[in-house]
């Protein structure tokens, strides 16, 4: 699939990946790709030596940004590499790589602009593949509340594997979003109110010792913040203008 329909642009926000970020390199499917690029987060671990011997790009900060200030490197680097679809895949060994192709074959076509993968089809197969059930319950009941506030039926919303067309992060002005967990949030729910279209794909589950989790305080703050956004997003919708709601290039949908 490579140079079919776009050039392809994997990126990977890493933190203190160096126990899987070899193998999820080597799992992702020649050919559907033009390049990867991992971002390094001022890791104390082994991630920067061992990224360097695999044949990614890789970029490291010289202090820690944060899970969303990582994205934004990622995107902004795909962007200047004029990526026409880029995805970002957790390198945490969570997720499936294996699904990839078929994610940008679904973005290629214009069903999605924004993909994500879901790996919550079953709760049986979800916890047979190692989630813990606190994880499971938060997140279930997080997506729940997240759809219905914003009108999506998402499998969930917390997905460390998510594709995008080139149009997505052109429009959505992420750089003014948090540098923290709730980065993805706010991107999903930006390019809901900017009137892309948001769909999943089933991946896998994976959880595993050396698998990154988020600690129950942050994982606490996170959903604050993330039902925090709601409120900014309906209090834009009412008149109270937010900038994170406003689009980079002009308006799509209700902005």
């Amino acid at each position: 699939m490579k140079g079919d329909g776009g050039k392809t642009i994997i990126v990977m926000p890493a933190y203190n990946a160096g126990n899987t970020i070899e193998r999820i390199v080597a799992d992702i499917p020649r050919g559907c790709f033009d390049e990867i690029i991992v971002v390094d987060d001022a890791s104390r671990d082994q991630t920067v030596e061992i990224a360097s011997r695999l044949p990614v790009t890789l970029i490291r900060h010289a202090c820690n940004l944060g899970y969303g200030g990582n994205q934004k490197t990622c995107y902004r680097e795909a962007l200047a590499r004029n990526a026409d679809f880029v995805v970002m895949l957790h390198p945490d060994y969570q997720y499936d790589a294996r699904v990839i192709p078929a994610a940008l074959d679904i973005l290629r076509v214009g069903i999605c602009d924004v993909l994500l993968g879901n790996r919550i089809r079953a709760r049986r197969e979800a916890l047979a593949g190692g989630m813990p059930w606190p994880k499971y319950l938060a997140n279930r009941g997080l997506t729940v509340i997240e759809n219905v506030l914003a009108g999506q039926n998402l499998g969930e919303w917390h997905s460390g594997f998510r594709a995008y067309r080139r149009s997505v992060l052109e429009t959505v002005p992420f750089e003014l979003n948090s540098n923290d967990f709730v980065f993805d949030s706010q991107f999903l729910l930006q390019s809901v109110h900017l009137g892309f279209r948001v769909g999943d794909i089933p991946v896998p589950v994976r959880y595993f010792d050396k698998a990154s989790s988020i600690a129950f305080g942050p994982a606490s703050k996170y959903a604050v913040l993330t039902l925090w956004t709601f409120v900014l997003w309906f209090l834009h919708r009412m008149g109270v203008t937010n900038e994170l709601f406003v689009a980079k290039t002009g308006p799509r949908g209700q902005a």
